[in-house]
């Protein structure tokens, strides 16, 4: 592992926002590296408000968006709402239905199939509009680049509103409106939204122009927050307020469809990793496994006990996907060793025979055995498709751009896309792809990262302290929980290896004079515990075990020297 400290920040306006919250200084530092300097960004932070929300006028084509609604509603058209198969396709999907079915009754949903249709908007599903009479096609969480399609069902006059935040190419389609705060020409402040975040701006603008208030709007918030954590944007901004609120949704009063999956939870309180974890892997099963539509009926069933039955089916799904990813990212180590690459600066596997609802789980899956930017293929139709996972810092997007005289189409992030080629083209772009990224990653960026943001006295570790630093919640990308730092600590002497196969490590740290002993625990850190015998620094985070009726603090160790 590498350990990276992050810059120091200025420390007068450390000192000086410590003072003005009466917080330790570490706290603050934490909170000025997050660039929150003043008590009123402190404020803002620590306290998300609805208020704090923009304008959703303010996106490129939002007028146009809600005023082809209106008139698909007051002509009384058919409305086609259609969405990618995956957890934040799945949830806007749910959301813009749920919304619009209570004010019209002429809507219905689309998802196409993974591995009949593939991502994004296909032509079957236009054929299906044009059949069934749909004059409207609110497309979310895809379409930025569906030209071909657009225009196919333009000329069906069927017309398209676009809700997507991936990345737009130089020409986007000839849609009726297209809302998608990365086009370059979009002068919205936040450009970080997830798919379903845009289209809860697009409810949110329907609702103001029908003179409603963004209370109405809080119990779909349940929704977004699981694909802002499920999708991995930043949780700053907007991003942070919708999650903020959607959590206490999902604690206090969830729909049907994920109050079914977490009903049997042993757990007072969610976090946006349990969401992770827990709702969202569920979710995401059905659309690999069987079809993402098994999710938009369980995420907008209105009785609980259908819901329950719908949720223990999508759970035999996800068992499913479990067995799968595990069998699959085993022949892939297999193949990577029988081709001797080991050692290169990528990781491209094949099998025409590999479930393509699990390949973007196994290539992540791979990066924790060989930490280098991955892909891995399938055979889907006469086509080869494939999901791309990343090492931090290193834009596989943009590594794959780079081959394009191989690929059919490609889509997707920095640190996650698919692509589909031709199978004669597999060995070039595998080829072109090493290529691309030995000539551009740096090799710090092989080696596993830990980001520490400070340094901490074990004896500086209180409840109030953690009371605090779990205020800075939710977390995740740009604000990810704090790692901190303590050196020549020491175990008190009864340090052990612990789990079935003895992988991990359990220590009772003490530092110095003080007398306490810090709880702490090593996750797959077992082998390391010759280290323990005499003073070694920690890298951890901090949270909460609770052992015989009793709740501690206790130190999640991530990594020792």
């Amino acid at each position: 592992m590498r350990w990276t400290f992050k810059p120091e920040p200025n420390e007068k306006e450390v000192e000086k926002l410590a003072e003005e919250l009466g917080i330790d200084r570490v706290l603050s530092k934490l909170l000025v590296q997050r660039g929150i300097k003043t008590f009123d960004e402190a404020k803002s932070f620590f306290r998300p408000s609805l208020d704090d929300l923009h304008d959703p006028f303010l996106m490129k084509d939002m007028n146009l968006a809600v005023q082809r609604i209106e008139k698909a509603i007051e002509d009384e058209e058919k409305i086609l709402v259609y969405g990618d198969y995956d957890v934040d396709g799945t949830t806007a999907v749910s959301l813009m239905y749920s919304y619009l079915m209570e004010r019209y009754s002429k809507v219905a949903t689309y998802i196409p199939d993974r591995y009949k249709e593939g991502y994004g908007v296909s032509f079957q599903g236009v054929d299906f509009a044009v059949d069934n009479g749909f004059q409207l096609i609110i497309a979310l969480d895809c379409g930025i680049k569906a030209i071909d399609k657009v225009e196919y069902a333009k000329e069906r006059n069927v017309d398209f509103i676009i809700c997507d935040h991936h990345k737009p190419g130089e020409k986007v389609p000839e849609a009726v409106a297209i809302l998608n705060p990365k086009q370059v020409d979009c002068e919205y402040p936040y450009k970080e939204l997830c798919g379903c975040g845009v289209g809860f701006k697009l409810i949110e603008a329907l609702e103001y122009r029908n003179d409603g208030v963004i209370d109405n709007l809080i119990p779909y918030l349940d929704l977004v927050a699981t694909a802002v954590a499920a999708d991995i944007v930043p949780i700053t901004g907007e991003n942070r307020v919708l999650a903020y609120f959607g959590l206490q949704v999902i604690n206090t009063a969830p729909r049907n469809g994920i109050k079914a999956i977490i009903h049997q939870l042993e757990k007072s309180e969610l976090t946006v990793t349990d969401v992770v974890f827990v709702i969202a892997p569920r979710i995401n099963a059905a659309g690999r496994i069987k079809h993402g539509n098994f999710a938009v009926s369980l995420l907008t069933e209105l009785d609980f006990e259908t819901a329950k039955e719908e949720a223990s089916n999508i759970e035999k799904f996800n068992s499913d996907r479990k067995e799968l990813d595990a069998a699959i990212t085993q022949e892939a180590l297999v193949q990577i060793e029988d081709n001797n690459e080991e050692e290169k600066f990528t990781t491209v596997v094949y099998d025409e025979n590999w479930h393509k609802g699990v390949i973007g789980i196994v290539a992540s899956r791979l990066i924790e055995t060989f930490y280098r930017p991955t892909i891995v293929f399938t055979k889907s139709g006469d086509k080869l498709a494939a999901s791309a996972r990343s090492v931090k810092g290193f834009d596989v997007y943009n590594a794959i751009e780079a081959c394009s005289e191989f690929l059919v189409q490609f889509g997707g992030h920095k640190y996650a896309a698919g692509l589909t080629i031709l199978p004669e083209q597999y060995d070039n772009f595998k080829r072109k792809f090493e290529e691309v990224v030995a000539a551009s990653i740096s090799k710090d960026l092989l080696v596993p990262e830990i980001g520490i943001d400070a340094e901490l006295d074990l004896c500086s570790i209180s409840p109030k302290f953690y009371r605090i630093l779990q205020q800075m919640a939710p977390f995740g990308p740009q604000n990810m929980k704090p790692v901190f730092y303590s050196s020549s600590v020491r175990d008190n002497g009864y340090g052990k290896q612990v789990g079935s196969d003895k992988s991990h490590l359990k220590l009772n740290v003490i530092y110095g004079a003080d007398r306490r002993t810090y709880g702490a625990i090593g996750f797959s850190l077992g082998k390391k515990i010759n280290l323990i015998e005499n003073g070694f620094d920690i890298a951890y985070c901090l949270d909460e075990n609770t052992w015989n009726g009793v709740t501690s603090i206790q130190l999640i160790v991530k990594d020792l020297k």
